[in-house]
């Protein structure tokens, strides 16, 4: 049972784009093999770059959750980033195969088999595809804390950034798997119709080089968060809202906020009104740390106090 729990901890969106893309790699694949398109086989490779990727990458989530522990104090939420790398390596080999499979079409293309089982499979690959990217938009807009009324999908790609590691992942990887949809099908009506064999292999490396793309945006992403990220500018507000917010507080003296996974650490020194025992002092300290806690997004609170020294170090501007 403590197991199962764990588990549903885990990315639901990395987790049901996993099944998904499984699916669509075995027919895909299918497909592939009975028309000899070169698109449906860009188009599933795709799928099961995805599949093993966001497997990954669900795991991963689920081992990002786990609590600190004495040997690893700081907690797991990192561990996300290394599996994300891990499924940038698989992108890119899928991506340079695709693309090299499309060249190969392109110097010698050939007519493709099974029209309507090309087109049926990538209708079907466009609706499970497009479901994902619709789950993982409503991840995003939860994970940010949105309003349920704003319209989601152009508030997803405003705030994908904000987001956690897996949730671009699956972002990212499905806006191009639905995109890919599109393409083959483009490529298979051109060859079919229009006699254009050559759209075949253009559609097949036009895939391979969003592949491409998703590799270089995700990679950069999780780097970034492997070194350690500052929180975003609305994190920052809000937390020095909530300090700045209690009647005792004066001043910030200093704040640091990294980006731990989905989760935020909050390191700082506060300086407090004049006049307060230690035993007051402490109990403020203990206040604000309850209050930050609250938010589902801070993981851990280290705050010092100091007696305010009257001279004004934290600005309007210093949060920009």
């Amino acid at each position: 049972m403590r197991i199962i729990e764990r588990l549903k901890q885990g990315n639901t969106s990395s987790g049901i784009a996993a099944l998904g893309n499984t699916f669509l790699a075995a027919i895909k694949g299918v497909a592939a093999a009975f028309s000899g398109s070169g698109t449906m086989f860009a188009s599933a490779m795709h799928s099961l770059a995805d599949a093993v990727n966001q497997g990954f990458v669900y795991f991963g989530s689920v081992l990002a959750e786990l609590p600190p522990s004495k040997r690893f104090p700081a907690g797991f939420g990192r561990v996300i980033n290394i599996f994300c790398m891990i499924a940038v390596v698989v992108v890119t080999i899928m991506a340079y195969e695709t693309i090299k499979e499309g060249w190969h079409l392109l110097q010698h293309p050939t007519e493709s088999t099974h029209f309507w089982l090309n087109i049926i499979i990538l209708l079907i690959a466009f609706l499970i595809d497009g479901f994902i990217l619709y789950k993982a938009m409503k991840e995003i807009r939860m994970e940010t804390g949105a309003d349920k009324a704003v319209s989601i999908i152009p508030y997803a790609f405003k705030n994908v950034n904000k987001a956690s590691p897996a949730t671009r992942l699956v972002f990212y990887e499905d806006l191009v798997a639905t995109a890919g949809a599109v393409l083959a099908i483009i490529g298979i009506v051109l060859a079919q119709f229009f006699g254009i064999l050559a759209a075949d292999g253009i559609a097949s490396m036009i895939i391979g080089v969003l592949m491409l793309y998703v590799a270089f945006r995700v990679g950069y992403d999780n780097m970034v968060g492997l070194i350690g990220v500052a929180a975003p500018a609305e994190i920052q507000d809000k937390i020095y809202n909530l300090l700045l917010k209690d009647e005792d507080v004066v001043d910030i003296q200093r704040i640091r906020m990294i980006q731990e996974g989905r989760l935020y650490h909050v390191e700082g020194t506060i300086e407090l009104r004049k006049g307060l025992t230690l035993d007051e002092a402490d109990d403020i300290k203990y206040r604000l740390k309850d209050v930050l806690l609250r938010e589902s997004e801070v993981a851990d609170v280290l705050l010092g106090i100091v007696e305010t020294d009257d001279i004004q170090n934290w600005k309007p501007e210093d949060k920009k």
